[in-house]
């Protein structure tokens, strides 16, 4: 008796509890670092799949013998973590790369001083094996998933709230069912251009003209900047910048701390729930700051090795400055 009292109760004060509240925008939820999955398929694809959804066991011991077993994931799921793992290898390159041509000149005060630190670790990640490996497909395979995530998300959204099956509206522009843009996309496709017109530069241009790239080194770089100030700063300013403001953000949301980094204030509704999510907003706002500082400091430590002791190197004399003025004359526009 009294539990069939309670019922229209409770009822009537989560009626009074929705009337109170106020309208606002459906806004996307916070994705945590393991939320990078499929949406859920269209009923019809739902009806049709069911046929083909019972693996057998042989098929079952298969694919987890090779690491698939998580049935039921698409290709949104294997492609971010593609993307993911892909960083990993770049990450080791990175870190080799930061270490000889900023903390090694930084402490060495010079460019010829440097310049065998730089060859010996040129055996690490410049062999037939290692650059591949650790550098060119690491980076194709990572910008090359990026963009099939971004196509197959804006499939998806077309199909869902666009298509006529989904009740939405056609499509009118090349614009409609993109997902958003975010800062660490478009700081990974400027890196991107940067690195490209860096590895021409100091790797591609060298192979194509001389047939090897062993006098391409610190000198080159400070050689550079010499003749062509404007370019030279301009050129590595860019790719520092979007550099490592790529990676540092990149790594902030493998480890599920960019997605909760923001700097909106979420607006009291008088709901406990809303509030209690609105009490974070300082929380959110420490980690963009955090985040933001960490990619500051990358940059600035990179750029006080960099570009305050190798871009002041001064210019190579002789034969081998020569060879400088010839390769930096074959840069288109320069």
């Amino acid at each position: 008796m009294d539990s069939q009292s309670l019922r229209p109760k409770a009822s009537q004060e989560t009626l009074i509890s929705l009337i109170q509240l106020d309208p606002s925008p459906i806004e996307s939820p916070e994705l945590g670092p393991n939320t990078e999955k499929d949406l859920p398929s269209l009923p019809e694809e739902h009806e049709s799949s069911l046929s083909g959804s019972i693996p057998s066991l042989k098929s079952r011991s298969t694919a987890h013998s090779l690491g698939l077993s998580g049935s039921g994931h698409g290709a949104i799921y294997y492609l971010t973590r593609v993307q993911r793992y892909s960083s990993y290898a770049f990450s080791v390159f990175a870190s080799l790369h930061f270490a000889t041509t900023s903390l090694i000149p930084l402490v060495a005060r010079s460019v010829p001083a440097s310049e065998s630190y730089l060859l010996l670790a040129r055996e690490i990640y410049q062999t037939p094996l290692s650059e591949p490996l650790l550098v060119g497909l690491p980076i194709l395979v990572h910008v090359g998933s990026g963009i099939a995530l971004r196509l197959l998300r804006r499939s998806h959204n077309i199909r869902r709230y666009y298509s006529s099956g989904g009740g939405g509206h056609p499509v009118s522009t090349l614009r409609d069912g993109w997902p958003p843009f975010s800062y660490i996309a478009a700081s990974g496709y400027g890196f991107a251009v940067s690195l490209a017109a860096h590895v021409f530069v100091n790797r591609g241009l060298p192979l194509a003209i001389e047939g090897d790239s062993a006098n391409i080194g610190l000198a080159y770089v400070a050689h550079g900047f010499v003749r062509h100030p404007v370019t030279s700063w301009a050129a590595y300013g860019a790719l520092l910048g979007l550099g490592c403001g790529h990676m540092v953000w990149g790594w902030a949301k493998w480890f599920g701390l960019a997605q909760g980094a923001d700097w909106k204030l979420e607006h009291w509704t008088g709901n406990a729930t809303v509030g209690r999510q609105a009490k974070k907003r300082g929380r959110r706002r420490r980690r963009l700051l955090l985040i933001n500082t960490v990619a500051v400091a990358a940059a600035a430590g990179w750029a006080v090795g960099g570009l305050g002791v190798v871009a002041r190197g001064g210019e190579t004399l002789g034969w081998v400055g020569k060879l400088y003025d010839g390769l930096y004359a074959k840069i288109p526009g320069l």
